[in-house]
């Protein structure tokens, strides 16, 4: 069994225009841009990453903003729903909040013994704010919204999946422990994680399979502290069975790649080097920053991005 893995790194999804992403992430949810660089396969989208204070593994939501992408379809072999940290008590400032600013509020619910407000994003994006009870992460407040009622990072993610059991040993071995079930939901956790520690798997035994698109969530990262450490993660896996990538430098983390039983995109990804690589933590996400091999194409980058802000 893996014992490397703390909870998850990131959750990358993808959008159909930056700029709307970039003022629902910031001046919505109040997440702080801690990083505006570009696709690593394609210089002409933006890669934004949007998180805590320093960007702290486990607080991350990024977003490929593909223009005029068409919205994805919902189904199995997904990531369903992505889950945020809030204070007990804090869902009905956001209710009110989301209303005010125009988000599609979904409803209310309390699953598994804590209360869940679900809402859409500018795409579609399935998002959960889940009240918490103890959770020390200090959010980023700069935005204006309050201390008492911020969101402190991920709790989790929900799959939706047509058989469970498959992901459900990976998560086994990946050091996840069952906790419990309700309804068609499994719970699992990840002892003494950081905080973004919940997967969720529901079975849909009936439901057709996801269409990516707008909305969608693309791939889901896993953390690990060191390199050394991946590359231990890595061999566990490989010798599973698994078919995972080589390790590939992403600046700010490294990153291996490998698809699921049921059809959900897993990376896991390094603590570090972290989001301050390249700027003051001061300055997180203001300045354009370039994969190297882009960077002698600057000019022609940053002609074919919208700029972020009007």
């Amino acid at each position: 069994m893996i014992k490397d893995i703390k909870g998850l790194h990131h959750i990358t999804s993808m959008a159909s225009d930056a700029r709307e992403n970039n003022r629902f992430f910031i001046d919505v949810l109040g997440l702080r841009r801690v990083k505006q660089t570009v696709n690593f396969d394609d210089p002409n989208v933006y890669h934004l990453y949007y998180g805590d204070q320093n960007g702290t593994p486990g607080t991350v939501m990024t977003y490929f903003p593909f223009s005029h992408m068409m919205n994805g379809r919902p189904g199995v072999g997904e990531v369903g729903e992505v889950q945020f940290a809030v204070p007990q008590g804090a869902l009905t400032y956001w209710q009110d909040r989301l209303t005010a600013k125009g988000a599609g509020i979904i409803g209310t619910d309390t699953t598994f013994g804590a209360a869940r407000l679900r809402f859409s994003g500018p795409d579609g994006d399935s998002l959960a704010l889940v009240e918490t009870a103890d959770d020390a992460r200090s959010p980023w407040t700069a935005s204006g919204i309050g201390e008492d009622v911020a969101i402190r990072g991920f709790t989790g993610a929900r799959f939706n999946l047509h058989d469970t059991a498959a992901t459900s040993e990976l998560l086994g071995f990946m050091g996840y422990q069952k906790a419990d079930t309700e309804g068609d939901t499994t719970r699992f956790i990840m002892p003494g994680g950081n905080g973004a520690d919940t997967i969720d798997l529901v079975s849909l035994p009936k439901t057709p399979f996801a269409r990516q698109g707008a909305g969608s969530v693309h791939h889901i990262a896993f953390a690990v502290e060191s390199r050394q450490k991946q590359l231990e993660v890595r061999k566990a896996l490989m010798d599973t069975g698994y078919q995972v990538t080589p390790v590939i430098d992403r600046d700010y983390f490294l990153a291996i790649y490998f698809r699921t039983p049921g059809g959900v995109l897993f990376e896991v990804a390094t603590n570090e080097p972290g989001f301050d690589r390249d700027e003051d933590t001061a300055h997180l996400g203001e300045a354009l920053k370039l994969p190297q091999q882009y960077e002698p194409f600057r000019s022609q980058i940053e002609a074919n991005l919208e700029p972020l802000a009007a």
